[in-house]
């Protein structure tokens, strides 16, 4: 057994209150096992408007082999970074952040946080996420009665996914909103409560990402009065729906773009980059001409889209559409441009007018590599973000085999797709190294923030994560996305083992009518059987983590709280841990959740557990007991 370290997060065991005020005293807690000591000193280390500041921990007591330390923070900046300093009676000096435990001095943007600007809703700790890409999702019989749009290729609804250009944004299935609505009691009986619709609006394609309007919704679709249908039936049902955005572009068919394309006297004219005196030349997201970019400088851009009760995004979530937040697109490129960067303006105004209409919305970014600069809590409450989990769980949990595909261009591709990078296929971890990326990346971002972060296996811009996954491993998939701190989040079709090798290949119709089918039946009540798990368990939303074993195979974690805790094993292999009592207090009370493993306990008090792998399995145990 491995010698156990100081702990600390920013949960409710260690953090008097996660949504202070501006000069606000919060009580921190650190917890330090009885071995690990004995300690001269305990002290806080801040940064006041970057300037260092201490506070004194006194003990305030011992309980199950953990030494209780707690000092007073005072909240002198929206976003308050502290460090623990732990003195040893030989002189060692150790630094504790959210990086873990060092020697050396660590690095503030790594400090735990305190965040002082207005708190998301409560409600999205509860949250599990279903996203649905329209046109792939269901069909009503309203859907019939369109005829195929110029810019598309109709396709019937079990025909192939096209891989090459350009059928990979032309083909059409004919998905509508009146065919989310039919099919809500799906979304009840797994146990999803957060409904997230890729783009609605009208456009020339079938990911509706390049919009030719955002007043309307898409008469394909249905139209503005189904999607007042669907957010009304969902919220019957005790499900919140958000919508998604563009802030970075809009399509090159748009009326705003329209009116200044070519016409250099247009008052949008200011809306976008335009690079020639003519107005027939523009800066577009990645060089596509479909997607002119946005300049968030204009100040008439802003009030047209998202300050104040008037822009389009105060319309959606105002009655009668009453939707409940937004996912935004491309939030990590919106604002900047070489060197312009007006990142922080824009998502700190578009959360102001959310506030001002709804402060129960939601607001999250996608921002898919490194967000941690943009996640400190004055925008987002979370982001669509990949290296924080989805890539790390990819590495330990997926076969290195792999079938040749075509890309775009209709090029054969012998490396398997990894979120678009060319590394020649997707890296192997061990599970050590997955705790290892998935601790760098949230290293940087407030506790409060990370618990919005969405955690998928995979997302219409991805392969499906089933594409690749090892055998038996999709139930530790699953369940480390419904038992990690963050927000889980189930894609279309997951639930019917879905597969895809790349983002456009994934966008799959869904396969109603195979219920029935065993491999399907089973994956289904896979999802609900853990997704009941992460709804039936409040710690599970908002308890601390604590990692309590990790070696190359497997990892070990309790979710806690006063209140109650649950110990999580995850293993690609055969299992036999032994866990000290300190390490899991009260092991022998524990009840099993899920899974195939035996959790026992030995004379002393230390837990034992062991499995066949690969598993997933899950118990609950008694709360942590406070000195």
């Amino acid at each position: 057994m491995k010698p156990l370290a100081p702990h600390h997060d920013g949960s409710p065991l260690y953090v008097s209150n996660a949504e202070p005020a501006l000069g606000e005293t919060v009580r921190v807690r650190v917890r330090v096992p009885v071995e690990y000591g004995p300690l001269t000193a305990v002290r806080t280390r801040s940064n006041p408007d970057r300037e260092p500041a201490w506070t004194d921990a006194i003990l305030i007591g011992s309980v199950d082999g953990w030494d209780w330390w707690e000092a007073d923070v005072v909240v002198a900046n929206p976003r308050h970074g502290y460090r623990w300093m732990l003195r040893h009676e030989d002189g060692r000096v150790q630094w504790l952040s959210q990086s873990g435990l060092h020697t050396l001095e660590t690095l503030d943007a790594e400090d735990f946080a305190l965040v002082a600007f207005p708190a998301p809703p409560a409600w999205i700790y509860d949250a599990v996420l279903y996203q649905v890409f329209p046109d792939r999702f269901a069909r009503s019989a309203q859907a019939d009665r369109h005829a195929t749009p110029d810019w598309a290729i109709a396709a019937t609804w079990d025909e192939p996914v096209a891989l090459v250009a350009p059928g990979r944004s032309q083909q059409f299935y004919g998905g509508d909103l009146d065919g989310v609505t039919g099919k809500l009691d799906h979304l009840v009986e797994l146990g999803v409560n957060l409904l997230y619709l890729t783009p609605v609006f009208p456009a020339a394609s079938n990911h509706r990402y390049d919009a030719s309007s955002f007043l309307s919704v898409d008469p394909l679709l249905g139209g503005d009065e189904a999607y007042i249908r669907l957010i009304e039936a969902a919220h019957e049902r005790g499900i919140h729906v958000i919508g998604d955005l563009t802030s970075n572009h809009s399509g090159d068919r748009h009326e705003w773009f329209l009116s200044a394309l070519g016409n250099p006297a247009a008052p949008a004219e200011e809306f976008y980059y335009f690079t020639d005196e003519a107005n027939t030349e523009y800066v577009s997201w990645l060089g596509y001409p479909s997607l002119p970019k946005f300049n968030w400088a204009s100040e008439k851009l802003r009030d047209r889209f998202i300050d104040g009760p008037d822009s389009v995004v105060a319309k959606w979530l105002k009655p009668p559409f009453n939707a409940d937040g937004w996912r935004i697109d491309v939030a990590n490129m919106t604002g900047r441009l070489g060197d312009v960067d007006l990142n922080a303006e824009v998502r700190q105004l578009l959360r102001k007018t959310m506030i001002d209409i709804n402060p129960e919305t939601v607001l999250l970014g996608e921002s898919t590599n490194d967000a941690s600069s943009d996640l400190q809590g004055d925008g987002w409450h979370g982001a669509m973000t990949y290296p924080s989990f989805t890539r790390p769980l990819w590495g330990w949990l997926s076969e290195p085999t792999h079938e040749p595909y075509l890309n775009a261009e209709g090029e054969e591709v012998t490396d398997p797709w990894f979120f678009g990078q060319p590394i020649g296929g997707i890296p192997r971890y061990t599970a050590a190294e997955f705790v290892g990326a998935v601790t760098r990346f949230t290293a940087g971002i407030p506790w409060r923030v990370r618990l919005g972060n969405m955690q998928p296996l995979d997302t219409h811009d991805t392969a499906r994560f089933a594409t690749h996954a090892a055998p038996g491993t999709i139930p530790l998939a699953v369940g480390l996305s419904m038992t990690l701190p963050g927000l889980p989040v189930v894609f279309a079709g997951d639930e019917y083992g879905v597969v895809g090798v790349d983002g456009e290949a994934s966008r799959t119709p869904m396969p109603w009518g195979s219920e029935s089918l065993p491999e399907t039946a089973d994956r289904l009540a896979l999802y609900r059987e853990l997704i009941h798990l992460r709804r039936g368990h409040a710690v599970l939303a908002t308890g601390g983590l604590r990692w309590v074993h990790v070696d190359d195979q497997s990892v070990v974690f309790l979710r806690e709280s006063a209140e109650e805790s649950v110990l999580v094993l995850a293993s690609r292999g055969d299992v036999d841990i032994e866990l000290s009592a300190t390490a899991v207090p009260a092991a022998a009370r524990a009840v099993a959740l899920h899974g195939d493993a035996t959790l026992a306990t030995a004379s002393d008090g230390s837990a034992l557990i062991s499995a066949a792998g690969p598993v997933f399995a899950a118990w609950a145990l008694p709360g942590v007991v406070l000195p």
